[in-house]
């Protein structure tokens, strides 16, 4: 028996947003029946790129089901560029952990909003065996180029891990040499020394500049119905109006907006 945590119990018995959306303009499928579990998420995301709704349909177990459900409730309201930050750690710690052996669920997971968000923009899919590199897991389509991105996102440093994270090497077990070979080399490299961003040291006025460009490049995204007016700016508190359906999630993207591209640090409130 699974040690779950009562979040994947909640979420399997009784998930959020299952079943397709009639409005969908995003869908994204990762899996297949043949590996035992697939996913299909569906996203209605708005003209500015906010996500809506979300559903899903899910062929597989607990973990997978709680992971679907769990990962609706997250984007929902977040732009997509907000959405391409997730992870499936953060899958992980809504959920309050899965058992190492159904770390991949939460992976199909990420994989599935991502391929999502690249049929809204119109992009190709990019199925697991055609992915940029080497098909290393013929049981289950994972490339080497996918085992390497798992190893990094999550400090991987067993081949037990990959399997876990990736199901590579968890059926004929052929490739599992291949794996350790891939392991060992990302553990040899030099850990990379992350340079934080410098601080900026903006007057008012530059950055009340910054903050109106910045702002009037986001109101021509938006739809007719929407619109952000600055108030005023006082520091790194930045004060706007709103015009729309959702304020929100509009407070949100323009927060997410002026901190890329103005100052990290802004506190953004509606008036």
């Amino acid at each position: 028996m699974w040690d779950y945590s009562q979040a994947v119990h909640d979420h399997f018995l009784h998930p959020h947003n299952a079943g397709p959306l009639a409005d969908a303009n995003a869908v994204g499928e990762v899996g297949s029946l043949a590996c035992g579990d697939a996913l299909r998420l569906y996203l209605k995301i708005s003209p500015s790129g906010i996500i809506e709704k979300a559903g899903f349909e899910t062929f597989g177990c607990a973990s997978a089901i709680a992971s679907s459900s769990v990962l609706t409730d997250i984007i929902i309201g977040m732009s997509v560029d907000e959405a391409l930050k997730l992870t499936n750690k953060d899958i992980v710690e809504k959920l309050g952990g899965l058992p190492r052996e159904k770390m991949h669920c939460s992976v199909m997971g990420q994989e599935a909003l991502e391929a999502a968000i690249r049929n809204w923009r119109g992009e190709p899919p990019i199925p697991h065996a055609q992915e940029i590199g080497k098909l290393v897991c013929k049981c289950f389509g994972v490339t080497d180029a996918q085992i390497i991105r798992t190893i990094r996102e999550n400090n991987l440093t067993t081949v037990e891990e990959v399997t876990n994270y990736t199901k590579a090497g968890g059926g004929c077990g052929e490739c599992l040499d291949e794996i350790a070979e891939i392991l060992a080399a990302e553990l040899a490299k030099e850990p990379q020394t992350k340079h934080a961003k410098p601080k900026l040291h903006l007057t008012n006025v530059q950055r009340m500049q910054k903050v109106m460009a910045a702002l009037d490049r986001l109101n021509q995204t938006l739809t007719p119905s929407a619109s952000v007016e600055l108030v005023d700016v006082e520091g790194v508190h930045i004060t706007v109006h709103l015009e729309g359906i959702d304020k929100k999630a509009l407070l949100k993207q323009v927060s997410d907006v002026l901190q890329e591209a103005v100052q990290e640090d802004l506190c953004v409130q509606e008036a």
